[in-house]
């Protein structure tokens, strides 16, 4: 497979070269080309991945070719047994790695020879003869779009996440409904809040609870 660099305005990336292109002017120009691509990869396989890569990006002298790999996360807050809530990260695109690169058949073979990666996310190329699948033509994201992802990943403020959702049982843990069993009916991670079905003098009455009131039964 042969490719062939974008050199369209729109290809400009973002975010500065690293400082090796600042001192040779010729290969600045060329790392202006780097494009984001997105990556296919196994389910709960992104850290291995972006590992992998980086080692393999290193042991086969590419490093002025493939420049960068990230796995995209925004901030949460996970609630503990004890009420509180512990700060961690979530994944944007579960199952994707981000890899800004030259696209050359050697980079290429590169990523697509990486463990546990599937694909580059492109254009399907139909066979010219034959019944079986094509090959991908991989499609570098947009300037608009690599920007858009990166400035939620950084400027995100972290969002509450709750494990509980609509059809859980649960029982309350305090407060005037303690030992009440019921269902969760709404979950509101921003108020830390959820509504649920408690049986109250025979019927189901919906009551707002705290999150830290309640665990599923």
């Amino acid at each position: 497979m042969t490719f062939t660099s974008d050199t369209s305005d729109e290809s400009r990336d973002l975010n500065q070269p690293y400082s090796a292109a600042g001192e040779n002017p010729e290969e600045a120009v060329q790392l202006e080309k780097a494009r984001w691509y997105a990556i296919q990869v196994a389910s709960g396989c992104e850290k291995r991945v972006k590992a992998n890569l980086e080692q393999r990006i290193q042991t086969l002298d590419v490093t002025n070719r493939i420049l960068d790999v990230q796995i995209p996360e925004t901030p949460v807050l996970r609630p503990q047994k004890d009420g509180k809530a512990k700060e961690g990260a979530e994944k944007v695109f579960p199952g994707y790695v981000l890899v800004r690169m030259l696209m050359d058949d050697d980079t290429w073979q590169v990523i697509k020879n990486t463990p546990n990666v599937i694909n580059f996310v492109g254009a399907e190329q139909k066979r010219r003869y034959g019944r079986g699948r094509g090959h991908v033509k991989p499609m570098p994201l947009g300037h608009s779009e690599v920007e858009r992802i990166f400035k939620q990943s950084q400027e995100q403020e972290p969002v509450r996440k709750i494990d509980m959702a609509a059809g859980d049982k649960i029982v309350v843990l305090s407060g005037p409904f303690k030992d009440f069993e019921g269902e969760v009916i709404e979950v509101s991670g921003e108020r830390n809040k959820l509504k649920a079905l408690l049986s109250i003098f025979g019927r189901d009455t919906p009551v707002e609870l705290e999150v830290n009131q309640v665990q599923k039964s």
